[in-house]
């Protein structure tokens, strides 16, 4: 329909119907399928990046708790136990499709629904009528700044879900918010009933390994497999949000210790255990993100597989993550992620910019980089150092997407299960170190 209308109306005043044309989309999706969120506890996850994880890790703890639980993300939409994975390359689809997701989830029982919330998803009014009891803030920082105009834009985009909860008309509203970021304050100003914070200050004896993380939160020890200090803050809200309605302690820290992987977020790889160094897919697309899951790593030699943006947008952070890349990582190998219609070398190009002390390699075929970085690796473990390939951007994204808007099918895990198959036979073994 939008595009339809593109061809009939001029653009500027195209660009003054947008909003209200998905305003009324919103409105329409919810009369037909009955306001659902009236009849769910809805909680509402956002923030720039750890989001996905945390509608996982919720999620996990409301089904502990023994409710019935929907939820949607950029990863996977499930409702009980019916899950399929998110195939849209959106983490909020529109044409009414949260609606239509609640209302089936009424229908198979689930009592709460965990919604992962974005700044494109609410500057699209698709969070309206989307009645919440909850909101889990978790931190901010530039993204989308070309999408929004400014990061001014970006910020009031986000805090507009606040807005929305602070006008829903649930009875009893709770804020939870990440006071280690310095928005926290924005958020904690909503009229709400309850204003809950969390705090990486609040753990005792933190520690990051190789086997995840452990720390101890109002006298319970609490343990992870989850990798990076930022997951540590992303149990932080998990904690509470269980906390603010009145779940034990006891029903999270089960919950997570069970959560053995989060798919795509530090998301290890391996076919062998005489697999001679170690493969982590990561979604990491923002500066920040890419600097966390690098710092997790920086008692290993790494070589980063990087493809920066997408093509046509927020081209300003590509030298930034060069730069980030030449600061952590021993070998980078450049290659393409998203191009859509911009040529994939100049994003690289741009990229290679920030890229001042090591020299970077370029190799357009995704598959191809992969199969170079574990080469390397394979050579550069047999001098006995510990070797991660850290394959960013993509994490469970379902497609490459190119030239007028086609999709090139694509899975960084699956295509990296494949190649290090190829090494397996007896190179691997050939590799251990003496």
């Amino acid at each position: 329909m939008l595009n339809f209308l593109r061809l009939l109306i001029p653009k500027k005043l195209m660009e003054l119907l947008r909003s209200p044309y998905h305003f009324l989309l919103s409105f329409l999706g919810a009369v037909r399928y009955g306001f659902p969120s009236k009849k769910m506890f809805i909680i509402g996850v956002t923030g720039t990046k750890g989001k996905s994880t945390v509608v996982e890790l919720i999620s996990a703890t409301l089904k502990a708790a023994g409710f019935s639980v929907a939820s949607t993300s950029t990863i996977r939409f499930s409702i009980n136990n019916k899950v399929r994975d998110n195939k849209y390359k959106m983490t909020m689809p529109g044409r009414f499709f949260l609606q239509r997701f609640l209302s089936e989830a009424i229908k198979n029982g689930c009592t709460h629904a965990v919604i992962e919330m974005t700044s494109e998803g609410a500057r699209q009014h698709r969070h309206r009528f989307v009645y919440m009891d909850t909101l889990v803030f978790l931190n901010l920082s530039p993204e989308h700044i070309e999408s929004h105009g400014s990061y001014k834009n970006y910020k009031k985009a986000k805090l507009s879900l606040a807005k929305a909860l602070e006008k829903s008309p649930k009875p009893k509203k709770t804020v939870i918010v990440n006071s280690d970021d310095s928005v926290s304050k924005d958020f904690l100003s909503v009229n709400v009933d309850k204003k809950i914070k969390f705090s990486l200050s609040n753990l005792e004896n933190l520690k990051d390994t190789e086997n995840g993380l452990s720390f101890v939160y109002q006298n319970e020890h609490i343990v992870s497999s989850l990798r990076g200090i930022f997951n540590a803050s992303n149990i932080c809200a998990t904690l509470a949000l269980a906390e603010s309605i009145g779940i034990p302690i006891s029903v999270p820290k089960r919950a997570i210790a069970l959560t053995e992987k989060i798919d795509g977020r530090v998301e290890e790889v391996k076919v062998s255990k005489d697999q001679p160094f170690k493969v982590y897919v990561d979604y990491a697309h923002t500066p920040d993100s890419l600097k966390n899951l690098y710092e997790t790593f920086r008692n290993d030699k790494t070589i980063c597989v990087l493809g920066g943006t997408g093509g046509g947008r927020d081209k300003w952070k590509r030298p930034e993550m060069g730069k980030i890349a030449d600061e952590f990582c021993t070998d980078i190998i450049l290659t393409n992620e998203d191009p859509y219609n911009e040529p994939p070398e100049s994003i690289l190009e741009d990229i290679k910019e920030g890229i001042k002390n090591i020299e970077p390699e370029i190799i357009i075929d995704r598959r191809l980089a992969i199969r170079r970085a574990f080469k390397k690796a394979l050579e550069m473990s047999k001098k006995g150092n510990p070797v991660s390939v850290l394959i960013t951007g993509k994490g469970t994204d379902p497609y490459i997407m190119v030239e007028k808007g086609k999709k090139i099918p694509w899975s960084d895990l699956n295509i990296s299960v494949e190649e290090l198959r190829e090494l397996q036979d007896n190179q691997f073994k050939n590799a251990r170190t003496p």
